[in-house]
């Protein structure tokens, strides 16, 4: 697996090294404080954020970032889809791009490596949890990469005072 693939001439998508956790930390708490698309309700200690890193890499799947002008743009990962062992063979994705960079293609970019890297390694379905039924952003950028929806879950999450739908996108790697 290549360490490095070229999204574009100013985007570079790296894996991920503990290093790089700090600036994923405080892209992720941007999210958990503002958005509707994390379930979280509070920030993750970088230390914690390092242990999750950790056992995406374990289990031998991809956690990226994408770097633009020195800076950490975004992240991605690969996460087992549920622990039962009948789900094995599929995985779910999530990406998250630093405030201000979304629409540069970085969470684009970001997916089509993981996607990439989880197809090589085997694996038969992706699953797409997106937080927030009106994240159309997120929504479209799986819809470009071949995922398609395939259910809403209504109301199982309560943040800010108002209650969260998820919807539900899958895409197959075979």
């Amino acid at each position: 697996m290549p360490s490095s693939t070229l999204a574009s001439p100013a985007v570079e998508i790296l894996d991920a090294g503990p290093n790089h956790v700090p600036a994923v930390q405080a892209i992720y708490g941007h999210y958990v404080l503002h958005d509707l698309c994390s379930f979280e309700e509070e920030v993750p200690t970088a230390p914690q954020m390092q242990l999750r890193r950790a056992d995406v890499v374990a289990r031998g799947l991809p956690y990226l970032v994408a770097m633009k002008d020195g800076e950490v743009a975004g992240y991605a990962y690969a996460s087992p889809y549920r622990s039962r062992s009948a789900y094995r063979h599929t995985v779910e994705d999530s990406i998250y791009v630093a405030p201000g960079m979304q629409g540069h293609g970085i969470g684009k970019a970001l997916l089509q490596e993981v996607i990439r890297r989880c197809t090589e390694s085997g694996f038969t379905q992706m699953v797409a949890v997106v937080g927030n039924s009106a994240n159309a952003g997120s929504q479209r950028v799986h819809e470009s990469l071949g995922f398609e929806t395939v259910g809403v879950l209504r109301n199982v999450g309560f943040k800010f005072g108002q209650w969260v739908d998820t919807v539900l996108m899958q895409r197959a790697l075979r």
